[in-house]
């Protein structure tokens, strides 16, 4: 059984698998509106990893870019004007921070243990 509450308009407003204080209705595991409330629920988190993977990819980018210009490998001008800007201004971003870039370091290796 799945309890649910729903607003006066009648949608679900909470979706839980225990009765909990404010609970309208139950319904089975297998209705419709569970099985889209968990499926909305599956692609919301999906959409959170995916996000949060392209912030760690851009990191990635920026690190092999660096060693690529630093080892003479790829020279900055090589890539299209607005890529250089980029680049440039988060590396000037970076500097600014200066002794706290080792923080936004020590929170990437933390999410990766």
């Amino acid at each position: 059984m799945i309890y649910v509450q729903r607003d006066p308009e009648g949608r679900l407003l909470r979706v839980e698998p225990a009765p909990f204080a404010g609970h309208t209705e139950v319904l089975t595991a297998d209705h419709a509106e569970v099985q889209q409330w968990f499926a909305d629920d599956v692609v919301e988190n999906s959409l959170r990893q995916l996000k949060q993977s392209d912030l760690d990819m851009i990191r990635v980018l920026e690190d092999l870019i660096d060693v690529l210009t630093t080892k003479g490998v790829l020279s900055i001008t090589d890539l299209p004007a607005g890529a250089q800007a980029k680049l440039l201004n988060r590396s000037s971003a970076r500097k600014a921070l200066g002794g706290l870039s080792n923080l936004i370091e020590d929170d990437v290796e933390h999410r990766l243990l």
